[in-house]
């Protein structure tokens, strides 16, 4: 190969900024520097090429087992050089077995750090914190509200207490009893809030399969089964997506039902779709290996279609049936209560913005373990603490969305639905956030398509984790709403 000025200004800004490729063999990953600078008689630093590889791989029987890599030849890299590339490959017999090949690429001494298992105590901690305040919100000034309801209520039909003094007592005392003919009433944007939730619940079940999955199976193993596992099983949870969205729906007396499918089947995958389209076209732009074929990108469209989203309508129309009886425990006034002016922080999207904090607390240094393992191309293998971690990020959202809804009933505002959705799903914001963070200081990618292909992953991922933690708050919300108000005689 003739180097060019083009090749040989390319060539060099890679040596000089120590680029490494990475080559699979047998799915097996080799890496190995472009080159590197030596200083000739004058003390400059000239770049060197690499045009030899040599291949150390060991084999037992039919199976490769291990593969190593090693450049040597360094040439002197300027306009016109005539450069030859080479290569050659060793074979070793060895004697371990096929399912230990990974075992050298883990590394025990990052994941199974002390830090990260005293994260996990810390997350642990955290978790019986928040319990704890639940259950006294619960147990405690809830049950104070309902003796002091229940004492008034027989005081008044006793004539101790005439309706004004009782009205003015509550106003003072159980701000969220007031609310009682308006917390039911159906929320703003419907069709958004049931697809989202609907898709979130999905999530849900999703995440914990394939997890639950790889740690069976070890998938970890090859490139792409996980993401190949996650696409399809998502399509074969699309029933779980439409059953809740449509009867959430239906329980609110939703008339354009077709829509909100619809965009239960679309709301996901679509945005997904956009971001990788987005990134597809980057990617082949900048000639990179990076772009996916237009068959695989048919494959997923011909399994959305024929799968995903017939099973989402047939999830919609079973939960239209069968989950869409109200059955409130009050019934809703014919016109809304005025809200009064709060304080800022007892405001909605105070509320929100706080919420997201003590679910990001829980789960910030795993994300370090997983931006690392996945920019930083080390193979991540702890999916048994990444499940602890889950369920920890799950029941922090639940005690927390429940303490928030608590304040802002508390508050007389009976907007809680979306409240109780978005301070769950702002921990996305925060991930997002620490996102930039590393990018900033714990990588080194610089450029256009490298900045691109790094907030696009990202987006998805804080996508999919609004969605799910938006959907675990809301149903923990609607659960404690339906429980305090059914203890409560509201007519």
């Amino acid at each position: 190969m003739t180097v060019d000025d083009r090749k040989a200004e390319a060539f060099e800004e890679a040596i000089r900024r120590q680029y490494w490729f990475e080559l699979f063999v047998d799915d097996l990953p080799a890496w190995g520097f472009v080159g590197e600078l030596k200083k000739d008689d004058e003390g400059k630093e000239q770049p060197y090429i690499y045009t030899s590889k040599r291949f150390d791989i060991s084999y037992n029987k039919d199976r490769i087992i291990q593969v190593n890599l090693t450049t040597a030849d360094p040439v002197l890299l300027k306009p016109g050089a005539k450069l030859t590339f080479k290569y050659s490959v060793d074979w070793h017999e060895t004697k371990t077995p096929f399912s230990r090949r990974f075992e050298r690429y883990l590394d025990y001494t990052f994941f199974e750090h002390k830090i990260h298992w005293f994260s996990l105590v810390n997350s642990f901690m955290m978790v019986f914190f928040l319990t704890g305040l639940v259950a006294i919100i619960l147990l405690r000034t809830l049950r104070k509200d309902y003796a002091r309801y229940a004492r008034h209520a027989a005081d008044a039909l006793d004539g101790a207490l005439d309706a004004e003094s009782l009205e003015r007592d509550f106003s003072e005392e159980s701000g969220w009893k007031l609310v009682h003919g308006d917390v039911f009433r159906p929320p703003r944007h419907l069709t958004l809030l049931a697809a989202s939730v609907g898709t979130g619940v999905q999530l849900v079940f999703l995440c914990t399969a394939v997890i639950v999955l790889t740690i069976a199976g070890s998938f970890f193993e090859e490139r792409g089964t996980i993401l190949t596992c996650f696409i399809i099983a998502y399509a074969l949870t699309s029933f779980i997506g439409g059953y809740v969205s449509g009867g959430l729906y239906a329980k609110h007396e939703g008339r354009h039902w077709i829509r909100t499918m619809l965009l239960t089947a679309s709301l996901f995958p679509g945005l997904c779709f956009a971001i990788a389209f987005g990134l597809n076209t980057i990617a082949i732009f900048y000639h990179s290996l990076a772009a996916v074929p237009f068959a695989y990108i048919m494959a997923v469209l011909l399994l959305w279609g024929f799968i995903s989203f017939p099973l989402c309508l047939i999830g919609t129309v079973i939960g239209r049936n069968w989950n869409s009886i109200p059955n409130y425990p009050c019934r809703v006034k014919r016109i809304p209560s005025p809200i009064p002016d709060k304080h800022w922080y007892l405001r909605p999207w105070a509320i929100c913005l706080a919420g997201g904090l003590l679910p990001f607390g829980s789960i910030f240094i795993e994300m370090y373990f997983v931006f690392t393992s996945f920019w930083n191309y080390k193979v991540y293998y702890i999916y048994g603490f990444l499940l602890l971690v889950v369920l920890i990020l799950l029941i922090v959202t639940v005690c927390v969305t429940i303490v928030g809804t608590y304040f802002l009933l508390n508050s007389e505002n009976y907007h809680w639905q979306w409240t109780a959705f978005g301070m769950s799903s702002s921990t996305s914001f925060y991930v997002f956030l620490y996102s930039v963070h590393y990018f900033i200081f714990k990588t080194k990618m610089t450029g256009f398509f490298q900045t691109c292909f790094y907030f696009g992953y990202t987006s998805m991922f804080c996508l999919g984790l609004a969605l799910l933690c938006g959907s675990v708050g809301y149903m923990a919300a609607a659960a404690f709403v339906r429980t305090i108000y059914r203890n409560v005689k509201c007519d």
